[in-house]
């Protein structure tokens, strides 16, 4: 609606009822009390105290964008995927996030980067759940909750507290691997458009003709140093930190707003199905990497991001990624986080945004969609009979022939509580060791050292600390030596007694 004695539209209600007034509200008499009556202001009292969504648990704070990803390399040796054959564009959806920080918290905490895409295939939404580290903290879901607590807030004070970070590390050796990553330059990205991105976890590939392909996803930055290690020192990340807590999404907003939009080139590595079986380390250990030298990374095609949103809330905060969307040609793997997230990204969902969270725009299928769903709450496509299957009336039905092989596998043995079996090079500490000493060089190895030693320092308990100053012997000697020294030089002999939570977060 547009008013006749101007070009500005008429302010309506959610009904498209004109509105009278947006400054006055309905009173009897000028300086009466206000009527019940006034349903424009009970609608804008009552729309106002629902704004808010929950938040995320983990990965509440972040943004994202829109693009396309186009597949420029013949790979359909690998994978049947329709958005991986050679020539094939298919929009997608990304967001960037941090882990452990709430909604309102800094961009430039260090903590490592979510880096989601959702492709949205002819065959349906293909979700690709990463981070910026191509490893993660622990291996088996069961820890995860308890990992994320470790990361947040103390119940008793509502502080981030270092020593129960240290704690929950240190007792988990399986960790050193990430905290090696985040501890180093990549703790603290100099903005998301630099920043590599890797799916951690292992998939599974299926070609047209049924051979199974293991495989890792590699998003390599095109603007910049390639190795997507451009970032922020400690002391300029707590500087931005105050200047402009939202520095990384400010950041990609103004790049795509100025036509300057980010772009990623995809890799592959590729691991023959039997080669995980008798591989030195276990493939589907979430905590570690496949040496480049073993399985060398292939050029798939290029992610490109040139869209912003126009309503954060309805495009980027109810922006729903799940492991669990799969399309024909692609599958899960044994990786046992990745096959918990297949369940909990969806949970998280319904419980975050309702059971009809995929037909949010920013989430439904650019494809048919012929679901035997039906009612729940905001619930806005309509249910068409037959409901329930099977049935004699013509509604849609399973096509196995025509679904996806991927993520089937052959598994035997009793059910037990039990850690992956070691391999030959199975151990927490020597990926981790060889990132510091092999990848690392002089000033990213001083940099690492202070920022751990900053870290430490901070409020850490005594027994905490003797776990941690071993923790990092068994990564690397010598910069574990460095560590013990730099932190008994700052803290004097003086510690943190148990239990009392430190006022700063993990960024100080």
């Amino acid at each position: 609606m547009v008013d006749k004695k101007s070009d500005v539209p008429h302010t309506t209600t959610d009904s498209g009822i004109r509105v009278q007034s947006e400054e006055h509200s309905l009173t009897v008499g000028s300086d009466g009390p206000i009527v019940l009556h006034d349903h424009y202001l009970i609608e804008q009292m009552a729309n106002f105290n629902r704004e808010r969504i929950p938040e995320r648990q983990p990965h509440a704070k972040g943004s994202g964008a829109f693009g396309y990803f186009e597949t420029t390399q013949d790979v359909s040796k690998y994978t049947k995927a329709q958005l991986f054959q050679p020539g094939v564009k298919t929009d997608v959806a990304m967001r960037f996030s941090t882990v452990a920080g709430e909604r309102g918290s800094p961009d430039t905490w260090r903590d490592p980067r979510g880096f989601s895409v959702k492709f949205y295939t002819e065959e349906g939404n293909f979700d690709m759940v990463g981070n910026n580290t191509p490893i993660f903290f622990v291996r088996d879901p069961i820890k995860f909750q308890n990992f994320i607590r470790s990361q947040k807030r103390r119940a008793d004070n509502g502080l981030r507290d270092h020593d129960m970070m240290w704690d929950f590390w240190t007792l988990s050796p399986e960790s050193a691997h990430q905290v090696t990553y985040l501890m180093g330059d990549r703790g603290v990205p100099k903005n998301w458009r630099e920043m590599n991105g890797y799916s951690s976890h292992t998939y599974m590939l299926v070609n047209a003709e049924g051979e199974k392909f293991w495989v890792k996803f590699h998003f390599h930055t095109d603007v910049g140093n390639e190795s997507g290690n451009a970032h922020l020192t400690q002391d300029e990340a707590v500087k931005k930190a105050g200047e402009d807590s939202d520095y990384h999404r400010r950041d990609l907003f103004d790049a795509i707003h100025e036509g300057n939009g980010p772009s990623w080139t995809l890799k592959w590595q590729i691991m023959p199905y039997e080669d995980a079986k008798t591989y030195r380390i276990n493939p589907f250990d979430l905590t570690k990497t496949w040496p480049h030298e073993d399985y060398p990374l292939i050029e798939v095609g290029k992610l490109v991001l040139n869209e912003n949103p126009v309503d954060f809330h309805t495009q980027i905060e109810q922006l729903a990624f799940q492991p669990n969307n799969m399309v024909p040609g692609i599958g899960l793997s044994p990786d046992k986080m990745l096959l918990a997230r297949g369940f909990s990204y969806a949970d998280a969902h319904r419980a975050r945004l309702g059971v009809n969270y995929a037909q949010i725009p920013v989430n439904a299928p650019r494809c048919p969609v012929n679901s035997y769903t039906k009612d729940g709450a905001l619930r806005t496509q309509n249910a068409v009979d037959p409901v329930y299957a099977p049935n004699s009336y013509g509604g849609p039905s399973a096509q196995p022939e025509s679904g996806t092989e991927a993520g089937l596998w052959h598994a035997d043995g009793d059910m037990v509580r039990s850690a992956y079996k070691l391999r030959e090079e199975d151990d927490d500490w020597s990926q981790a060791g060889a990132l510091v000493r092999d990848v690392m060089d002089d000033e990213q190895r001083d940099r690492f050292v202070s920022n751990v030693a900053g870290h430490l320092a901070d409020g850490v308990s005594e027994k905490v600390l003797v776990r941690a100053f071993e923790y990092w012997k068994n990564v690397d000697k010598k910069c574990g030596e460095r560590i013990e020294k730099m932190v008994r030089d700052k803290i004097g002999g003086k510690s943190k007694a148990p239990g009392m939570a430190s006022a700063k977060s993990i960024s100080g």
